[in-house]
């Protein structure tokens, strides 16, 4: 089969297409005819050496998030068959034409979806789903902030909170606002010319956020602290903008109640993730058929061989959704 290798790390070029041995199947696992692949951030850290090895998890191929048909079903799989639409996330092994996914973190692809945009549910509207429903406890009537809303999990997490009914903040830079509201922002704001705690703050008469999603980290911290409502819950998702030591006064967390949670789903356990999948799937996936307004967003597709490009898209922050990879002949 064709799959994307690498020999060595480094930017973009290093990816290459090769012919390599199918995956061998095991008791749990669906064999997979690849037909689309997402392309994620942690792609890139993997491509650039940001794990210390060359393989992710269970696979020397990059990627970790499918869309395709099951070719063969485990001894020990439940509720899935050979000619089986799935979409999923794996533990390595998606830009290739067959991939192994734990039957336990495959979903079925609702009636009328493209596998182009089955491909870019998997991995942002789980992490969406359990960073902002599940830790951040969202429910209608509250006020959440969503940090890079243009971006994958983002932009996902826009949709959802529309959905639950809750009003939503959102930055990004000021040429993706437009896109950013029309998923569902009712605040939009320009991370680059506006402080979003003082946007908050105005639109809020100084209550604040019941949740904040953040991916950025420490140069976001004290904002986001600011940012909160008391009782409110701040989910950090990623540190893009830097990880290292931040400081908050503890009279903020004994006296405002607040809650700092940390979530990463990559080096969640596998039981972990299969129960974060599972939530997602009863909360969400049925919405994918219906008027509810819940869709992914693809930003845009490139065929397996021009995987660097995909890279590169990623790398330029200039996409709104998901970047995918298909595998055309």
């Amino acid at each position: 089969m064709r799959a994307i290798v690498f020999d060595q790390f480094g930017d973009a070029d290093v990816l290459q297409v090769a012919e390599v041995e199918p995956p061998e199947m095991r008791p749990d696992d669906l064999i997979v005819r690849v037909h689309a692949a997402g392309v994620n951030r942690a792609d890139l850290t993997h491509r650039r050496g940001g794990y210390g090895r060359p393989n992710f998890g269970e696979s020397t191929i990059m990627g970790l998030e499918i869309a395709g048909e099951v070719v063969r079903a485990g001894s020990a799989v439940r509720g899935f068959k050979a000619g089986d639409r799935v979409m999923g996330v794996v533990g390595g092994g998606a830009y290739a034409e067959m991939a192994r996914l734990d039957w336990r973190m495959a979903l079925p692809i609702p009636k009328g979806l493209d596998y182009v945009h089955a491909a870019a549910i998997p991995e942002v509207f789980v992490t969406a789903h359990e960073a902002m429903l599940h830790l951040g406890r969202l429910k209608a009537g509250d006020a959440v902030l969503i940090h890079a809303a243009a971006g994958g999990v983002g932009s996902a997490a826009v949709q959802l909170a529309r959905a639950t009914g809750a009003t939503v903040y959102a930055t990004a830079e000021a040429g993706k606002l437009g896109q950013v509201k029309r998923l569902g922002a009712d605040c939009a704001i320009d991370y680059r010319t506006q402080d979003f705690s003082q946007v908050v703050a105005e639109q809020t008469s100084g209550q604040g956020v019941d949740v904040v999603i953040d991916f950025i980290g420490a140069p976001y911290f004290a904002r986001n602290i600011a940012s909160l409502a008391n009782g409110g819950r701040l989910v950090q998702v990623g540190i893009l903008g830097g990880g290292g030591q931040v400081t908050i006064a503890m009279e903020d967390i004994l006296y405002r109640h607040l809650q700092i949670l940390g979530t990463v789903m990559k080096s969640r356990p596998q039981v972990d993730k299969h129960a974060m999948v599972r939530r997602f799937r009863e909360h969400w996936l049925d919405r994918f058929s219906s008027d509810a307004g819940v869709m992914p967003v693809v930003d845009s597709t490139y065929p397996l061989e021009r995987a660097a490009d995909a890279h590169r898209r990623m790398e330029s922050a200039q996409n709104v959704g998901k970047i995918i990879l298909t595998m055309t002949a």
